[in-house]
């Protein structure tokens, strides 16, 4: 009797041990639980509502200048209604959409040709790094001298700005890849075309989809500040026209559009890339 009790004598010490020190541990603040929140990161869009909100109940700026959320929201219903909203978005998102196809896929094209091919690179490299430092915007009058203020300037202006950010995600992730891969696929007697396809290709696809994801956040922007200057449609020219008559609710709907739109064009790539790259995460687990 006397040996089972004495047996459990360290169980109760330890246990005591334990409860003593998780009692002593830090708990964590106020601010730590809150970030650890799930929606801890509607904090700042909602901070900033409520200075706007504040800011034209004070009447810190005159009507003309500062609309209530309230009256956006109440100018957002009436465009939806009348169609017109619906209208310049879509035009604008197939804008983007054409536009960003032509530019990723040449994009990812001229890329890996630039990156496997060394003579191709001595030759192009130079003029690619020159032009691809001109901002898209400075190129609007030329593009307008060009293909005039219809369509193909617009869809060629986001070709641009998908194309050079595209090309130099996915050449830098092919001249950063290592020898030890391809030294391995010529063991196994790949031919070239075997080598880009299962190896190559492959292995620079998270710094592809993350060149894609940042080209399709500047070519939206790219694009609207195009339909500013020069369109006949679009959300662009929707805010421009609101502008010249005053209408700063107006305006401001479509401000507010754009950068949800960005915002979520952005979120579904980022979890696109997650999803396509869900296997790395499940190597590191069960390594």
């Amino acid at each position: 009797m006397s040996s089972v009790f004495s047996s459990q004598v360290p169980d109760v010490t330890h246990q005591q041990t334990t409860d003593a020190r998780g009692a002593g541990a830090p708990q964590p603040g106020l601010v730590a639980r809150w970030l650890a929140w799930r929606w801890s990161a509607w904090t700042s869009p909602l901070l900033l509502l409520a200075v706007w909100s504040l800011a034209t109940w004070l009447d810190w700026a005159p009507d003309q200048i500062l609309v209530s959320p309230l009256q956006v929201l109440h100018t957002a219903q009436e465009l939806i209604e009348t169609g017109e909203l619906q209208q310049h978005l879509e035009i604008s998102l197939l804008r983007l959409g054409g536009g960003f196809a032509i530019g990723a896929i040449t994009g990812i094209a001229f890329g890996l040709l630039l990156g496997l091919s060394p003579a191709l690179r001595t030759y192009t490299a130079p003029s690619f790094h020159v032009l691809r430092q001109l901002p898209s915007v400075a190129l609007i009058p030329l593009f307008i001298l060009v293909f005039g203020i219809g369509e193909s300037f617009k869809i060629f202006i986001v070709v641009k700005a998908t194309f050079f950010i595209v090309a130099l995600a996915v050449h830098d992730a092919v001249v950063g890849l290592s020898e030890r891969y391809i030294e391995v696929a010529r063991v196994y007697g790949f031919t070239r075309w075997q080598q880009v396809r299962r190896v190559v290709l492959p292995a620079i696809v998270p710094a592809t989809l993350t060149g894609v994801r940042i080209a399709l956040s500047r070519s939206w922007m790219v694009l609207v500040g195009a339909e500013l200057l020069a369109a006949d449609s679009g959300l662009g020219q929707m805010m421009e026209m609101a502008r010249q008559m005053f209408r700063l609710d107006v305006v401001m709907v479509g401000v507010v559009l754009t950068g949800a739109i960005g915002f979520a064009l952005d979120r579904g790539l980022r979890w696109l890339e997650a999803h396509l790259m869900r296997w790395q995460h499940s190597d590191r687990e069960n390594s």
